[in-house]
């Protein structure tokens, strides 16, 4: 029955990878027809005229129409026992998902654009040549989607955040108008007509990481269960916070508001650690993630203090070891949540989380 079931779910992934391609060749064609145009353009990619941004667009939202029809085929009934609070957790969570997957689409075009484009300097495309680039980046971003929107893990938002980070960062590294950013922090790429590539990877990132702590929240749930919701919710609100923390460092340039902006970065760092530490002491009985938990912590004192007390390190360096460090830990824990909470959705039988 299994191999049956899972053969299905293989037969409809490549059915929404033809549908997406269909639907991205086709809008394609459409926003493009005019005449051919400039694969990159000139200037800023935003407003170069060229093929990229409009592809970018397509593939994005085509990838969020496919996560929302694989969550409708796969998942429809899932809330429906739930009370109304967690039902309501459940549809932001499934939301924020879907904009994260525009945005991992999105820019995950432009990124393989940029490097594609050092090689195809000058290449003119018609509307029907950029229409088929952007049916392939549909069908590549839908088929990742919709398997997304099939059984949605812990581990999928995780790798989803993971997979944004690296995306979005090495694509505002090609664009940015510093090139010396690197000597002074990571903020740095959100300065200048490129910025906006860092500081919406830095936004959509929060996000994901606030995202990422709501299902946490329902793994240690379905393990937990009821008696835990107090815990939980504090876990949920901490990794919430985190992520409000992050999106602040995008909608505060650090060249506009340098000091709400230096505010916003170091309370992300103080809330990931403070979400990690509260996560570990709910798992109480899992030594593995204790231990190295502990070593997160002691390792991310020992970075702050070799940048800021003996200015050994950079910002930049600082700002790379800390997330570097962050993701490892995270890895390592949506893995445990994995093997140790179950497959099976868990309504609660509370009608208020805080209130027996």
């Amino acid at each position: 029955m299994d191999v049956e079931r899972m053969l299905q779910q293989q037969r409809r992934m490549l059915w929404a990878t033809a549908v997406c391609f269909a639907v991205g060749l086709l809008a394609g064609t459409v926003v493009l027809w005019g005449g051919t145009r400039p694969f990159r353009g000139d200037g800023p990619v935003l407003v170069s005229g060229g093929v990229l941004m409009p592809v970018a667009v397509v593939a994005g939202i085509i990838a969020a129409a496919a996560f929302a029809v694989s969550t409708r085929m796969h998942r429809a009934g899932e809330t429906a026992p739930m009370p109304a609070w967690q039902a309501v957790v459940s549809d932001i969570s499934a939301i924020a998902v879907a904009l994260a997957l525009v945005g991992v689409a999105g820019l995950g075009v432009l990124l393989a654009g940029e490097v594609l484009a050092t090689g195809l300097q000058g290449l003119q495309l018609p509307a029907l040549g950029g229409g088929v680039l952007a049916g392939v980046a549909s069908a590549l971003g839908g088929r990742f989607a919709f398997r997304t929107g099939i059984r949605l893990s812990t581990r999928d938002v995780a790798s989803l955040l993971f997979a944004f980070l690296v995306i979005g960062t090495l694509f505002a590294m090609l664009t940015a108008t510093d090139t010396a950013w690197w000597d002074r922090s990571f903020s740095q790429l959100g300065i200048g007509a490129g910025g906006w590539a860092f500081n919406g990877t830095v936004m959509i990132a929060g996000l994901l990481i606030a995202t990422t702590g709501s299902y946490v929240g329902r793994d240690l749930h379905r393990m937990l269960g009821d008696t835990a919701l107090r815990g939980i919710a504090v876990v949920v609100v901490t990794w919430a916070g985190a992520g409000l923390a992050l999106a602040a460092v995008g909608l505060l340039p650090l060249d506009q508001v340098p000091v709400p902006h230096a505010i916003a970065a170091f309370a992300t760092l103080g809330l990931i650690v403070a979400a990690a530490i509260m996560t570990t002491v709910l798992m109480g009985e899992l030594r593995m993630l204790r231990v190295l938990t502990i070593v997160l912590v002691v390792l991310i004192a020992i970075a702050v203090l070799l940048a800021f007390a003996l200015r050994m390190l950079s910002v930049a360096a600082l700002e790379a070891i800390v997330v570097g460090l962050v993701l490892l830990w995270l890895s390592t824990l949506v893995q445990l949540l994995g093997i140790l909470a179950p497959d099976e959705s868990r309504p609660s039988a509370r009608r208020r989380p805080l209130r027996a």
